[in-house]
């Protein structure tokens, strides 16, 4: 299964052109422009479009992937840049950090069903009391859209599964809605999304 998913995310990064584009994600720019910098912690992040923007803006950057493309993508984009992020080669459950985050960064990160619940713990175990996570995904009802996302219902989101699995956070926002997507050929066109922030309590 592992290897199955790396494989398709290695070959989606491959070309030359990014993926999702250079630009970070409109909604997780939009709330982390109103914290303080500090450190954050941005899994499953792929060809590095906000981990780079991150760090732009003085953020102290730790990103993951099980992609070696999408890595070196993400470091050829912060050359780009002049910015500075550390990037591991890994999976969620593999993840391992003496330290603690002032912000998780969770954008379009869909996990497999089994390990999905685990897999946010885990990275709970990682952020700071009074720490945020910044969240946009697929909700359900994304199914039969043609503006990207998994094509496994289990993999995609509803509000109560996000209240379930993000249990020891308190949300400041959380919605679900329709939005227009345009970040590179993969998301583009209307999307049905759920975005939250929550704090670590």
């Amino acid at each position: 299964m592992k290897n199955a998913q790396t494989n398709f995310w290695n070959e989606r990064y491959a070309n030359e052109e990014f993926v999702y584009g250079i630009e970070p994600n409109s909604f997780f720019k939009q709330q982390l422009d109103k914290l303080q910098p500090g450190k954050i912690l941005l899994p499953a992040e792929g060809e590095g479009r906000n981990a780079v923007y991150a760090a732009s803006k003085d953020w102290k950057v730790k990103a993951f992937d099980i992609s070696i493309a999408g890595k070196e993508k993400a470091l050829k984009l912060a050359k780009m840049k002049a910015v500075d992020i550390s990037y591991e080669l890994t999976g969620v459950q593999e993840f391992k950090s003496d330290e603690k985050f002032d912000v998780i960064g969770l954008c379009y990160v869909h996990f497999p069903a089994e390990i999905r619940k685990e897999a946010h713990q885990h990275l709970l175990s990682f952020l700071k009391i009074g720490g945020h996570v910044i969240f946009e995904a697929f909700a359900k009802a994304q199914l039969g859209n043609a503006s990207g996302g998994p094509k496994n219902k289990d993999m995609l989101f509803s509000i109560e599964e996000i209240n379930a699995e993000f249990s020891q956070l308190g949300f400041e926002i959380i919605e679900e809605k329709t939005i227009e997507l345009s970040e590179g050929e993969h998301h583009k066109g209307k999307a049905e999304v759920i975005r939250f922030v929550g704090v670590k309590k």
